[in-house]
């Protein structure tokens, strides 16, 4: 696939994502309009990360990372009668796991619930246990999501996967208008409802998937056998990416369970603040390296200039959009959290206490998107222990460094809640930095000089900067009023004065470059 394809692909990936994280924000909007930052929040937000663990350890992007590399070279080599029976043979093994762990989660939900949230009280306890009970079985099918997700990856079938959570989103939202507005349920009758709304939009999720999945494959015979040819590959490569990106999935986890501890409020303003910090993340670094992955392996033969280039590409693409949005929730922060969350039990209080947790996210969200890159590329050479062993670093600087800031910032008070959790904030984004130094010097070992270039960030920079003065300038002049039309007053200046100035200081946006490269044939 050629760069306008890869921008192509880049774009059907982001356009997937982009549908799904309105869904989510529209998801969280109503979801702070019934529990603002209250103690139902807080033990929504703690049950809805128990049984991440099991989509951390078999799916996300540990799955993809193990399971495509595979699959990719099988079809591309015409070998699909074999690909075809190895991913039978993943789905049968995946399936297995999945139902057997979720089994084990509903029975120790109690137990696991006391070790990892040990800082609730005994109503936020009991809550908690009873969501995780019904969230566990919704992440075994959310983890057949993720395989079929690999299938249409490999085929080149982009938004179908990535626009499939707005079925979870949607059927999440339903069960909360429909008890809060149709029944009138209220605190923990309609947090539970939400869950069983969730459970289903699992299975929503899935179903949308499957039956492409399955007509790409053929023929399709699922079975249990580590011996069918690829599998033991898969699965050797599946526990270092485990220890990288699913590690780093399980150290903002541990995020939340450190935040227990802090004052009333702390778990759900640290989830509120990780879905505004996720969405460039999600937009501009997973769409690219989601795509890239299976072009990387495929083409892996190429050269190591080659690959360098490739990363180097992505790498620009990622960087375009994260320094002003990084440079946008630090210094309008505010005005964007408002817009989104700000509606009847999420008031001022909850805006700046958001806010001041999502702009240290900010710090440290251009290098976590570019490191997703980065391990792409590493996971395409067949190289899953670095990625590991710098994981490990990761998470243990990220709870080290949050651990040590967040009592002391928790005695920082805004009204009745407190700014504990953006120590934790804190802490992962100094983590991020040091992962993506370490990431880029040890590929550089492998592919020689890449990067996005002095040159490049710099004009990249200069046009984020001057676009965050007018934003700043323009969140101080704007009347108050509805928090939405201020943001819009105030973020598509933002956004025009971006694209201006980096397009007149010769950077073309990545979408700019793919309609061109169209129509000259270049």
């Amino acid at each position: 696939m050629g760069g306008a394809g890869r921008s192509g692909a880049s774009l059907r990936v982001g356009a997937g994502i982009l549908l799904s994280r309105i869904a989510g924000l529209v998801r969280e909007r109503v979801f702070a309009h019934y529990f603002g930052a209250s103690p139902f929040a807080d033990a929504w937000r703690a049950a809805l990360r128990m049984p991440n663990v099991l989509q951390n350890l078999l799916a996300e992007g540990t799955l993809s990372a193990s399971f495509i590399p595979v699959y990719a070279e099988l079809v591309e080599a015409g070998r699909d009668k074999e690909a075809a029976r190895f991913a039978g043979a993943v789905f049968g093994l995946l399936t297995v796991a999945a139902g057997v762990l979720a089994g084990a989660g509903i029975v120790l939900a109690p137990v696991l619930v006391a070790v990892f949230f040990g800082g609730f009280d005994p109503d936020r306890y009991l809550l908690t246990v009873d969501i995780v009970r019904i969230l566990f079985p919704m992440t075994a099918l959310l983890v057949i999501s993720a395989w079929a997700l690999g299938i249409l990856n490999t085929h080149r079938r982009f938004f179908l996967p990535y626009v499939a959570p707005v079925g979870w989103n949607g059927a999440i939202i339903g069960a909360m208008w429909i008890g809060g507005a149709g029944f009138d349920l209220s605190g923990d009758a309609l947090v539970r409802m939400l869950a069983w709304g969730a459970l289903v939009g699992g299975g929503v999720q899935c179903g949308l998937q499957l039956p492409l999945a399955l007509r790409l494959l053929g023929e399709f015979r699922p079975s249990i056998s580590p011996d069918v040819h690829g599998v033991r590959e898969a699965v050797r490569n599946w526990l270092p990416v485990v220890a990288s990106r699913g590690v780093v999935n399980l150290g903002s986890w541990l995020d939340f369970t450190l935040a227990a501890y802090l004052a009333t409020g702390a778990v759900a303003t640290l989830g509120y603040a990780q879905t505004l910090y996720l969405l460039p993340i999600a937009l501009f670094g997973m769409s690219v390296a989601a795509s890239e992955l299976p072009e990387l392996a495929r083409g892996r033969g190429r050269g190591v200039a080659q690959l360098g280039e490739e990363v180097t590409g992505g790498m620009r693409r990622v960087a375009y959009f994260l320094i002003p949005s990084a440079l946008g929730y630090i210094s309008i922060g505010h005005v964007i959290t408002a817009a989104i969350y700000q509606t009847g039990a999420f008031g001022e209080a909850e805006v700046r206490v958001t806010w001041a947790v999502l702009a240290a996210y900010a710090i440290g969200m251009p290098a976590s998107a570019l490191s997703r890159l980065l391990s792409s590329a590493f996971f395409a050479v067949r190289n899953t222990r670095t990625p590991a062993r710098v994981a490990y670093l990761r998470v243990a600087l990220s709870l080290g460094v949050g651990g040590a800031l967040m009592f002391p910032l928790d005695g920082v008070a805004v009204e009745e809640l407190r700014l504990g959790a953006a120590g934790l904030a804190l802490g992962a984004s100094v983590a991020a930095w040091v992962e993506y130094f370490l990431l880029r010097r040890s590929l550089r070992r492998t592919l020689g000089p890449f990067g996005i270039g002095a040159g490049h960030l710099f004009r990249m920079g200069t046009g984020a900067l001057a676009a965050t003065a007018v934003g700043l300038l323009l969140a101080g002049l704007l009347p108050s009023g509805a928090p939405w039309l201020r943001a819009l007053g105030t973020l598509a200046p933002f956004g025009g004065v971006y694209l201006l100035l980096t397009a007149l200081l010769g950077v073309r946006p990545p979408l700019g470059a793919q309609i061109f490269r169209r129509t000259t044939g270049g």
